[in-house]
Order: C-alpha cells, then sequence, then structure tokens
C-alpha cells in the first residue's frame, strides 16, 4: 500500500499550492519542483551560503533603516545564518535547469527563510501575515541582482579557501622537487625529439613556474568578481531599494564571508552581463589547459618502467591493470588529466551562458553558476590530490643520466669551435654509425679529448638556466 505524502497548502501571487508538509519552502519552490523535472544536478553548498549572507545581511540593513520590524528581521537573521551554516541545505530543491535568472532558487531562498523565522516567532509555516518572503527576506532586492552576486560571492569564497591553497601547495611541491632535482641531468626535448641537455630540476622549475602563473591570473579573477550587482534590482536602475542599500549589505557581507565585495559602478552591465564570470571561467580554463601539460609530461616522463622513458618513478598508489600482474599506472596525472577536460567544457557552457542575455538580463545564470563553481573545485580537489599523491613522492631515476652522453644533440656545442655544417655532419655520422657525438668528433676534427670535455660538459650547458 502506497503512504501519500501528508501534505500542507501554500500560497503565492498565482494562488496555493500542496507542499510536503516538513518543508520550510513554500508554493513558488513547489512550482519550479514541478517545472523542472530535468536533472539531479543543483546548487553548491558555497552559493547556497552566499545567498545566505545577502539575506541575513539584507536583514540587518533593513532593520537598521526601519524597512522591516526588528522582531521580523531578528527572525529572519537567525534563519539565515542557519542557512549561511548548511543545517537547511535539503530544502533547496530546485533544478539548476530552470528559469534563466535563477528567480526559482531566490524564492525558495526566501520561502525557506521565512517558513523557518515564522516557525522562530513561534508561528506556522506559511503564515505570510507574519513574516514574508518577498516584503520582508527580500526587501531592497530582486532576484536579478540577487542572484549574480550570490554566484561572484561564492565563486569567491571558494577560491580563497580552496583553489588558491591548492595552487599554492603544488607550487612548493614543485619548487621542492626543482631544488631536489638539480644536479640530475638528463637529455631535453623539443618536438618529441631529442634537444640539448635540461636539468630535470630545470624542468619542474617550468612547471612551479606555471603553478605560480596560474595563482596571478587567478588574482586578477579575483578582483573583477570582487565587483557585484546587488542594488540594481529589476533592470539596474534601482527601482524599490534605498540607494544606499547595497553598500551597506556588501560591506556586512564581506566582514562574514571573508572575501571583498564591493556595489558596481554600472548596475546596467553587471546584470546583462556575465562578463567577469565569462572572464573567470577563461581564467579557470587557462589553467586546466596549463595542468593538462604539466599532468601529461610527467606521465611522459615516468613511462615504463623500461621501454619507456623512465626519467621519474611516480608513487605505486595502485595496480593497475586487471590482467597484467605488476602493472602500476599514472592514474593520479590521469585523473587532473579528466578534470582538466572537464573544466575546459564547462568554459565552452559558460561562454554560451555568457551570450545568451537579452538587453537588460542574462537568462543562464544558474547553468553558468553551476560550472564556475564546478570547475573551482573541481581543480581545488586534483590539484591538491596530485600535489600530495603524485608530485611529492616523484623520484629521479638513474635514467635520464645515462642517456645524455648518447645524445646527438650535444653536437649543439660544438657549433662556436666548429661550425654548423661539420657539427651536423658529425650528428648524422654518430646517428648511422651508433658512436657517441664524443667519439665522432675525436675522429672528425682537431679537437682534443680536453677540448671535447669542456665543450661537452653538459652541466655546463644549463648553466644559463640557473643565472
Amino acid at each position: 500500500m502506497v503512504v501519500k505524502e501528508l501534505t500542507r497548502l501554500e500560497r503565492d501571487s498565482m494562488g496555493t499550492m500542496e507542499v510536503p508538509a516538513h518543508a520550510y519552502y513554500g508554493a513558488s519552490t513547489q512550482r519550479a519542483v514541478t517545472n523542472f523535472p530535468i536533472s539531479d544536478l543543483r546548487f553548491q553548498r558555497s552559493f547556497i551560503k552566499a545567498l545566505g549572507l545577502i539575506k541575513y545581511a539584507a536583514a540587518e540593513v533593513n532593520q537598521e533603516f526601519g524597512d522591516v520590524e526588528a522582531k521580523v528581521a531578528d527572525a529572519v537573521k537567525a534563519a539565515a545564518m542557519e542557512v549561511v551554516e548548511g543545517k537547511l541545505d535539503d530544502q533547496f530543491v530546485v533544478d539548476i535547469f530552470q528559469t534563466g535568472s535563477g528567480t526559482s532558487t531566490n524564492m525558495n531562498a526566501n520561502e525557506v527563510i521565512a517558513n523557518r523565522a515564522i516557525e522562530i516567532m513561534g508561528g506556522q509555516r506559511g503564515d505570510r501575515n507574519l513574516v514574508h518572503p518577498n516584503d520582508h527576506v527580500n526587501n531592497g532586492m530582486s532576484s536579478n541582482d540577487a542572484i549574480p552576486t550570490a554566484i561572484h560571492i561564492a565563486a569567491l569564497i571558494d577560491i580563497k579557501e580552496k583553489l588558491r591553497p591548492a595552487l599554492e601547495r603544488l607550487e612548493k611541491s614543485l619548487r621542492k622537487k626543482a631544488d631536489e632535482f638539480m644536479e640530475v641531468i638528463k637529455t631535453g626535448r623539443t618536438h618529441l625529439q631529442d634537444a640539448t641537455p635540461i636539468r630535470l630540476g630545470q624542468e619542474f622549475l617550468g612547471y612551479a613556474g606555471q603553478a605560480e602563473r596560474a595563482l596571478v591570473r587567478l588574482h586578477h579573477a579575483e578582483e573583477r568578481l570582487s565587483e557585484v550587482a546587488l542594488g540594481g534590482t529589476a533592470v539596474g536602475t534601482g527601482i524599490n531599494t534605498r540607494p544606499e542599500f547595497a553598500s551597506k549589505v556588501l560591506v556586512k557581507v564581506s566582514k562574514l564571508a571573508g572575501v571583498k565585495v564591493t556595489e558596481t559602478k554600472n548596475h546596467f552591465q553587471a546584470q546583462s552581463t556575465l562578463d567577469e564570470i565569462v572572464e573567470a571561467s577563461g581564467v579557470l580554463k587557462t589553467t586546466a589547459v596549463s595542468l593538462l601539460k604539466l599532468a601529461n609530461d610527467v606521465r611522459w616522463l615516468g613511462c615504463g618502467p623500461r621501454a619507456g622513458i623512465g626519467e621519474i618513478a611516480l608513487p605505486e598508489v595502485q595496480p593497475g591493470s586487471s590482467i597484467m600482474p605488476g602493472k602500476v599506472n599514472p592514474v593520479i596525472a590521469e585523473a587532473l588529466c579528466m578534470v582538466a577536460a572537464q573544466v575546459i567544457g564547462n568554459d565552452a557552457t559558460i561562454a554560451i551562458a555568457g551570450a545568451s542575455g537579452n538587453f537588460e538580463l542574462n537568462v543562464m545564470q544558474p547553468v553558468a553558476a553551476y560550472n564556475l563553481l564546478q570547475s573551482i573545485n573541481l581543480l581545488a580537489t586534483a590539484v591538491d590530490n596530485f600535489s600530495a599523491k603524485c608530485v611529492d613522492g616523484i623520484k629521479a631515476t638513474e635514467r635520464g643520466p645515462e642517456l645524455v652522453e648518447r645524445g646527438l644533440a650535444l653536437c649543439t656545442a660544438l657549433v662556436p669551435a666548429i661550425g654548423y655544417d661539420l657539427a651536423a655532419s658529425i650528428s648524422h655520422d654518430a646517428f648511422e654509425s651508433g658512436e657517441t657525438v664524443r667519439e665522432v668528433a675525436l675522429k672528425k676534427t682537431k679537437l682534443t679529448e680536453k677540448d671535447l670535455e669542456k665543450l661537452l660538459d653538459p652541466f655546463k650547458m644549463t648553466k644559463a638556466g640557473l643565472d
């Protein structure tokens, strides 16, 4: 026998709706649940937290202005803080694929906070005369400025708390390996072919530089995201809000969130575009592309262990094959590569979303928000995992130094002494005969063993990169 779920009646501007009796959300949210049964994707914790922070600070400012009665504002603040703390996350039930402005999620927040505030005041959920989701919780705001503001704040929180620390740790790990490997000589490679010698530490110094520059780009993204749309209300004109409302709210939000956000100087662009989100996603995509190169280099350098390059040994973290005993794969680097691919794909979605505004409003905000926050969090966790379970445990092998003497590109160092053409001929003869460049040069030139020892010193060839 199927037991029917207990419900209660809630109302909004369109009439009444049955909602689950246990739910804090109301009629508008229930309509959205019914209208958008699209996926299992929901807004991330950081976004819900950001929206709760906005509602909390708004209630405090509305109380200061006298626009919301003190006892109502206090109850709204208490309920909003429960949203911030994650106590009501299960009440945020609206699909990501919903109204393009995110109005359904804004109303979800308004109704949850209003009903929880009513309960705090001793009333019955749904009593809009006691606490109203629009008149009290949403006072001074529109979905059109609250939602994009919440996206920026959520991204800033996740960057500060997760992605930036992860990239800083990666840079530190790579620099430590660069120092450790600086006396390990190996053959450089260009076009996947042997090139002049390089130190393994210099390669890792390059990887550390990638992480360092990712952090610089990330700082720029943070600066752009710190300017938010709150205060523009419906179309950027600020109708139905006080001129000082947004700036006062954002001061409080900045203090609570630990990230600085300020009111935009141009509300019309802030609400009609997602340009800052698109730009931030571009930074994340650049980081993903950079990490994809880094992770693939690590895979190649460790490939083998006998039939490949094998110049580094990667940590052995799990069996690599269900059929080949003893096989160990570079799975941590592979995971990072897949995350990079996902972030690059997310950026494409965000680019389309950013181009999908018409006149005064963008209408793909929820999917842009979801993908941006997913990219930040995927990069943060994958980078942290890569540092801890791969980079920190990398060891240099003897294979790199062993192959340097047999490298044909060593002849490059002979060019100043004997000219390009003769050096090229020596390289060709060495390749054909299987001899080393040193051995062929002794036969074909007047250079002595002492001359060649000086000219073909691989460590000397790499000194310039250490100056």
